[in-house]
């Protein structure tokens, strides 16, 4: 793969004329036409989603902090690292020089990471709460912090080593973002790439994935009691078990072709990967702050019923439903350290 190392001495004109090569003027205007897209549509969810929150004191219970935490996750890869690669994809070359793409760079790598992590927590979560042990479950409010904090500190912990030597951020892909040097054969980068991807994807990966099949293996064989016993399937059950496996797919999509092609690289350093592929997966997993917002948050019944009205002004085409009001009552406890059954708990 053709990448290009960032010195403080290289001019704009010197970017350009390598990027051409890798690029057509009409191939850059494309991408930052799609990184735009997914940048505004970014913000403008996960602003709302955090208004709204805010704004609806039912909606702030324990299970619903890590999908605000996710939110704001979400929402700093799209500020600081959506919005510059649309300008730099527009202008055909990086043109922050070196100290931009290390702040670039690290920006991306840290909420990206927290949104990993936090994702992996809201697996956890919804584990604990319907797998162990079925039935109710007191979920606190120091449980819920705890599992915001951590993602934040992991991803710091793991993502500032770059900045004092140990690693470092450079470009990627057709040369108009940075992100964590995975092509740097140096021992000392190796040792920090291998950490980094171990620590920061390949565990949040296995969390994710062991808890969401535990989940669809606990609702299966709830499933199946329940057509032993009176001879149907609890609806509720399809359609949890329907938004795990697109929890599981969209993270499959976003994140899984990025950690795959970062291996790769790892494992075989003579690997020679097209910039204009390599680019794929990057935005790939950039577009997962467009996602998240619409599986984790505009799938609940009880925050869609609060948000919608104010994105079609007062208008709600779901008030009809019949669950509606029932979760609206569900989520109405002021009481913050509450019992959750297992369908409450999926359902938010």
């Amino acid at each position: 793969m053709q990448h290009l190392s960032l010195n403080d001495g290289n001019s704009s004109s010197s970017h350009s004329s390598v990027n051409t090569e890798v690029l057509s003027r009409t191939g850059y205007t494309i991408l930052s036409i799609i990184m735009g897209v997914f940048s505004l549509a970014g913000i403008i969810l996960n602003v709302l989603v955090i208004v709204v929150t805010v704004r609806h004191r039912q909606l702030r219970q324990p299970l619903s902090y890590a999908l605000v935490n996710l939110a704001v996750c979400d929402l700093g890869c799209a500020v600081f690292g959506g919005l510059p690669t649309t300008v730099t994809s527009a202008m055909g070359y990086f043109s922050l020089g070196r100290l931009g793409c290390t702040l670039e760079g690290f920006a991306v790598a840290f909420f990206g990471i927290a949104s990993l992590c936090t994702t992996g927590v809201i697996s956890v979560e919804r584990y604990i709460v319907v797998c162990y042990p079925m039935g109710a479950v007191l979920f606190q409010t120091r449980h819920a912090v705890a599992g915001v904090v951590l993602s934040w500190l992991w991803s710091f912990v793991w993502n500032t080593p770059p900045l004092f030597g140990w690693g470092s951020y450079e470009l990627e892909g057709v040369n108009i973002s940075c992100a964590p040097n995975w092509y740097n054969r140096d021992v000392g980068n190796m040792s920090y790439i291998i950490m980094y991807f171990l620590l920061c994807f390949a565990v949040p990966f296995s969390i994710i994935m062991v808890s969401y099949l535990r989940l669809l293996w606990t609702l299966h064989q709830v499933t199946k009691l329940q057509v032993s016993e009176a001879g149907s399937t609890n609806c509720m059950e399809v359609q949890v078990a329907r938004m795990i496996v697109v929890m599981v797919l969209a993270f499959l999509v976003t994140w899984l072709p990025y950690a795959a092609m970062a291996l790769a690289v790892i494992l075989d350093p003579s690997l020679n990967i097209n910039p204009i592929i390599a680019t794929i997966p990057v935005y790939l997993a950039k577009s997962s702050t467009v996602y998240n917002p619409i599986i984790y948050i505009f799938m609940n019944r009880q925050f869609r019923g609060y948000a919608v009205p104010i994105v079609l002004c007062g208008w709600n085409p779901w008030a009809s439903d019949p669950q509606t009001s029932e979760d609206e009552t569900t989520v109405a406890s002021p009481n913050k350290n509450q019992r959750v059954s297992p369908k409450e708990s999926l359902k938010e």
